[in-house]
């Protein structure tokens, strides 16, 4: 328990998740300042003309969520924002493996892309979404920015992770019962 509270543990189980965070977090401020200066409210251009439908850039203000959903939700967002912050430091440091290098990338990159969104929340009174991307004519996913891009992919990642160390121990309990007894993790 002493191991847990000392600062040179705590900053190597948390490196990983403040690093990724940190990254997210200044791509995310960068990109969006690119966009703010250099592109008029509302206004949108493809930057590769050949994916024309595919994928443009159009500068809007987003009250809501990812996305552009449930708008006007500031306080909220920010608060659930924090929460989850606190959350992914507490169980990186307190709860999660050191060998779960992975994992701790994943969870910076949400804890990174929940904290540019409430930035620009705090600042401005709204987010600066601009990536747009689509199939012409099908769907168009609504404007999203670098810091969705970072919680979108953090969260499908773990999903992938979750659902392959359940398999993984599906397969482990399904081979101890045949061999009758506890058999050995090719992974360890």
């Amino acid at each position: 328990m002493a191991e847990k509270l000392r600062v040179g543990s705590l900053f190597q189980r948390l490196w990983i998740v403040l690093a990724t965070a940190g990254v997210v977090i200044a791509l995310d401020r960068w990109t969006k300042e690119l966009v703010r200066d250099g592109m008029p409210l509302y206004s949108s251009t493809t930057p590769i003309p050949a994916l024309e439908g595919y994928l443009s850039f159009q500068h809007v203000n987003n009250y809501g969520a990812a996305f552009g959903i449930f708008q006007g939700g500031r306080v909220f967002f920010s608060i659930v924002a924090f929460a989850v912050s606190i959350g992914i430091l507490y169980y990186a440091a307190q709860h999660l493996p050191r060998n779960e290098r992975f994992v701790r990338l994943l969870l910076g990159l949400e804890m990174g892309g929940a904290i540019g969104n409430v930035i620009d929340r705090l600042e401005q009174g709204f987010v600066t979404d601009f990536i747009v991307t689509g199939i012409p004519g099908v769907y168009t996913i609504p404007n999203w920015n670098v810091a969705d891009s970072a919680v979108v992919g953090g969260v499908i990642g773990l999903a992938i992770v979750i659902l392959w160390q359940d398999i993984q121990a599906a397969r482990r309990e399904k081979a101890e019962q045949v061999a009758g007894g506890p058999v050995e993790s090719a992974e360890a």
